[in-house]
């Protein structure tokens, strides 16, 4: 049985103490070279940083980095597609451990705390990934992709979740979804740029006062004669949502 030391991106050693099959090393380069790109690109920016600097971070030679990738471009969408993956997992996982909504927002506080230890850098990877396909057509319907399928994955969870505590949503789960991802994605935004005016349970607090408030919501309906009209976020014609009418001001 050989020993086989492989550099990580920190530039320490991994000790391995049986053979790796050929496949298996060039799967072991090329999370390497992901995780030096994304702790580089929250670093310095995508257009900051060249494939010089990657390999180097991690520890390999140009020619590792080509035989993974056909270039920086081709880096960036498998970064895009293993975070993708990665949180579609997490988020299935929570789905799966909580037996009950107690459970269910107990496990996502126990996420949100464990996501606020690299916050910061989780949210400059994310803002840079974001500005690279905004300035790129091309790579723009990638990046909806992997919100969509983000935003369907908290659907799933939200649905399990009044499933729970037997109640019907007041709402499409879609729309609830996109409500409570675009909420989580402020408060983080918040919580980095002003530490001292929330706590690691903010996002975790939200979601749980929005989950109950539209629990309380639905075992509250409206009268019969508000029934017939559209609910809110229901898009009435693709890609729209009624507006919500104003009160008539008197003369």
């Amino acid at each position: 049985m050989d020993t086989v030391s492989y550099p990580t991106a920190h530039q320490e050693a991994i000790t391995i103490t049986k053979r790796l099959t050929r496949q298996q090393s060039r799967e072991l380069t090329r999370e390497q070279l992901l995780q030096a790109a994304a702790e580089l690109f929250a670093e310095h920016g995508v257009n900051g940083t060249s494939v010089e600097q990657i390999v180097e971070h991690a520890g390999y030679t140009r020619g590792a980095f080509y035989g993974n990738f056909e270039g920086k471009h081709q880096l960036v969408l498998a970064l895009l597609d293993q975070h993708t993956q990665r949180e579609l997992e997490e988020m299935q996982q929570l789905s799966l451990d909580a037996g009950s909504f107690d459970d269910l927002m107990e496990h996502l506080r126990s996420w949100y705390r464990q996501r606020d230890e690299t916050l910061g850098s989780w949210l400059a990877l994310r803002t840079e990934l974001w500005l690279y396909g905004l300035r790129d057509p091309e790579l723009l319907p990638v990046l909806a992709d992997r919100e969509r399928r983000s935003r369907a994955a908290l659907a799933q969870a939200l649905e399990q979740g009044f499933a729970a505590r037997s109640v019907a949503p007041p709402a499409p789960v879609e729309f609830l979804a996109l409500v409570m991802y675009s909420l989580g994605d402020g408060l983080s935004i918040q919580r980095v740029l002003c530490p001292e005016d929330s706590d690691i349970d903010t996002v975790a607090n939200a979601i749980e006062l929005l989950m109950r408030s539209w629990s309380a919501l639905s075992r509250n309906p409206a009268p019969a004669e508000e029934a017939s009209r559209p609910s809110p976020g229901r898009p009435t014609t693709k890609g729209r949502t009624p507006s919500i009418e104003k009160p008539e001001k008197n003369p």
